[in-house]
């Protein structure tokens, strides 16, 4: 942080009550074999990137460093599960219509769909492809990962399937664009037919539960980009950016 520190928000408040200003070391790095240097950093790119588009209207994110290079830009028929029990039951089915290029989609899986965001982010790759030597593929999910999984997954979707967003519209055989280079997430679909198809959508929530903490929860819980928290636990600062837990807090604390 302290080789960051011209990026940072310097005056923003930490949970210990001390600014991050305030918390940085007071020596600069010596040895650049740990940590590298703005100038000279060990990859060209981030670890993680931040995509929006039509498919993340509020962002979703990719973890560059675990992907493979070549899928980080990609273009792909979507193969879509609706969730994890319709995931296990086909992924690897021997006719499911899936090739090496198509891009994986998981809901079902965020904070209310889950519920709870279970690490369900590393979708499985389906056996027939594994057979043929394939070992990654583009994967699009709102749900979150192991910081220790691996393979080109983009995460914590928002807002989520659950919630009405975007990736409750996808249909088997959509085109998904994925650049995460230039932090862009596409359904190449046009406005109206998405239109239509949000005009059949079904209000999940009420549907699943009506009574107990599931239904607190469903009702109050905040997206992945708000940092899943309960709307009536924020605080009431002034500037809510200042709060611990607040839109970056949000997007980390899935890793």
């Amino acid at each position: 942080m302290k080789e960051l520190k011209p990026l940072l928000r310097t005056d923003a408040l930490t949970i210990t009550g001390k600014t991050v200003g305030e918390s940085l070391p007071s020596r600069d790095t010596t040895d650049r074999a740990l940590i590298g240097s703005l100038s000279k950093p060990f990859q060209p790119s981030g670890s993680l990137a931040v995509v929006k588009g039509n498919l993340a209207p509020r962002g979703a994110i990719v973890k560059c460093s675990a992907a493979s290079p070549e899928l980080l830009i990609h273009r792909g028929r979507a193969v879509v599960f609706e969730d994890m029990p319709d995931l296990v039951a086909r992924v690897d089915d021997p006719d499911l219509d899936v090739s090496a290029d198509s891009v994986l989609v998981l809901r079902m899986a965020g904070p209310l769909g889950g519920p709870g965001m279970p690490e369900w982010g590393q979708l499985p790759i389906p056996q027939k492809l594994m057979r043929a030597g394939v070992r990654d593929m583009v994967r699009v999910s709102d749900a979150r990962m192991s910081g220790t999984a691996f393979g080109t997954t983009v995460l914590h979707v928002a807002p989520e399937a659950a919630a009405g967003g975007p990736l409750a519209l996808v249909r088997d055989g959509d085109v998904i664009a994925l650049d995460a280079r230039a932090g862009i997430l596409e359904l190449e679909v046009d406005d109206a037919e998405l239109a239509r198809r949000r005009s059949e959508l079904a209000d999940v929530r009420a549907q699943r539960f009506t009574r107990g903490y599931h239904a607190l929860y469903v009702s109050h819980v905040l997206q992945a980009d708000q940092g899943c928290d309960f709307d009536f636990l924020r605080g009431r600062s002034a500037d809510p950016d200042q709060e611990p837990g607040g839109m970056f807090g949000g997007w980390i604390g899935g890793w």
